[in-house]
């Protein structure tokens, strides 16, 4: 692990791998150091921000080293299932915008492109781009390296559910997008005046097909996770 300075309140930690990121991420958040203000991890990196009146930056780098070297052996990688919550999410795949195009690009019929998207457990790795948008990772080899649109569509509507290159997302507020737009969930995802952003870095996401009458029922309902932590942390640096 490396790290380098992010001004004067912030470091950025370098991982081997994404799995080690949420990981090293999640062993953070639960030491909870009295100068921590944030964690945010992003693939294989996790930014690491601290009150610079309780702790200086050389002090919060020896800190995070001694919890790398004590959690080393209690790092274990995303797909044995140590992630923050496990949720599914409905789709409905009969909105689909640019299925035709999946398909074209991948020569799959719809229901394969269908039976692989919800046959996946993804993780999501990153959340950005606007607020709560969450990356998950990784499609299987048939859907990936699709490109984005030639052209990104002005406005992408909320609970699009779209892919691109080796990796799958929701749209959770009106925005620009370029991906693949493969279905629509019914559910909210992000409300940002209520401050309600229920998915993080490390969960766990499956897609769940449903049809239109389903949708419509649902539609509105927010997206409710059952959460599944870990309960033995491994020994944090005094």
């Amino acid at each position: 692990m490396r790290f380098s300075l992010l001004g004067d309140q912030g470091i950025l930690a370098y991982l081997p791998n994404e799995a080690a990121a949420v990981a090293f991420a999640e062993q953070l958040r639960r030491a909870n150091p009295p100068w921590l203000q944030d964690v945010v991890p992003a693939y294989a990196s996790v930014g690491v921000f601290f009150n610079a009146d309780l702790i200086e930056s050389h002090a919060a780098v020896a800190w995070l080293t001694e919890l790398a070297s004590v959690s080393r052996d209690a790092t274990i990688p995303v797909e044995a299932g140590h992630v923050s919550q496990r949720v599914t999410i409905p789709v409905c795949y009969e909105m689909a915008p640019d299925m035709a195009r999946v398909c074209d690009h991948t020569g799959l019929s719809c229901e394969d492109v269908i039976r692989l998207h919800t046959g996946t457990m993804f993780t999501v790795y990153a959340v950005g781009f606007v607020p709560g948008f969450p990356y998950l990772g990784y499609l299987p080899a048939e859907l990936c390296g699709i490109p984005r649109l030639p052209s990104p569509r002005v406005r992408v509507e909320p609970g699009r559910v779209a892919i691109t290159g080796r990796q799958t997302a929701i749209y959770p507020l009106p925005s620009p997008g370029g991906w693949n737009l493969i279905g629509r969930t019914p559910l909210t995802i992000v409300d940002v005046a209520d401050g309600f952003f229920p998915l993080r870095v490390g969960d766990a996401v499956r897609f769940e097909r449903i049809d239109e009458t389903c949708y419509r029922e649902q539609l509105g309902e927010r997206l409710a996770s059952p959460v599944a932590r870990l309960e033995s942390p491994a020994r944090q640096p005094e």
